[in-house]
């Protein structure tokens, strides 16, 4: 049977744990397809930043393809397992802190993937304004978004309306799809949008 010490999600101990003993049923092994099309639709490649990017497979794919990119994670046992499978991008994933990073260059794209849902709601008001604060009007803030009537976790689901309240005053929602490939700890709850910041918001 395997046992966990740490019983908080907001420390980096929490995922650590994991990584270290290769519990993690939220990481699919490769790269979604939603992400592959936003990455062949996109006019240009964007600066952007991973947060909270666990395994790290979206590195190597935006950055064979020009994405100026960063992945960031807290446990170091996550950053640890990103590298290793990186090869050539390994330097792109960072050990930090997603509240006090500051990004080298001005971002033009946030990648979400299970980086909300994995921390508990009482620190996504938190996320939402970092993120408002990271990305200029016009900057992306792209990704799958878990919608669940359970607020156990993690994976921590939201309410619909409520995610979209707290998002909206900084960004607008201009894409909305159904995930045709989640895992099985997603599967049927989780959305893919993109949201562009606004300037009301700044």
């Amino acid at each position: 049977m395997v046992t966990f010490e740490s019983r908080d999600p907001a420390t980096p101990a929490f995922w650590s744990e994991r990584f270290m003993q290769r519990i993690t049923p939220w990481d699919r092994g490769g790269v979604p397809l939603a992400l592959e099309r936003f990455v062949a639709q996109s006019p240009r490649p964007l600066v952007t930043l991973i947060p909270g990017c666990g395994a790290g497979h979206e590195v190597a794919h935006l950055s064979e393809r020009g994405w100026d990119v960063t992945a960031i994670d807290f446990s170091f046992a996550a950053v640890q397992a990103a590298r290793a499978g990186l090869g050539q991008w390994a330097e792109r994933v960072l050990e930090a802190d997603f509240f006090a990073f500051a990004p080298s260059r001005p971002l033009e794209c946030i990648y979400e993937r299970a980086f909300l849902c994995a921390l508990p709601p009482d620190r996504w008001q938190q996320i939402v304004r970092r993120w408002a604060e990271l990305l200029p009007a016009g900057g992306l803030l792209v990704g799958f978004f878990f919608f669940d009537q359970s607020y156990k976790g993690p994976p921590f689901g939201a309410d619909p309306e409520e995610l979209a309240t707290m998002l909206s005053p900084y960004f607008d929602l201009i894409e909305d799809q159904p995930v045709e490939d989640s895992v099985a700890v997603f599967k049927g709850k989780e959305r893919w949008q993109v949201w562009r910041r606004n300037v009301a918001g700044c």
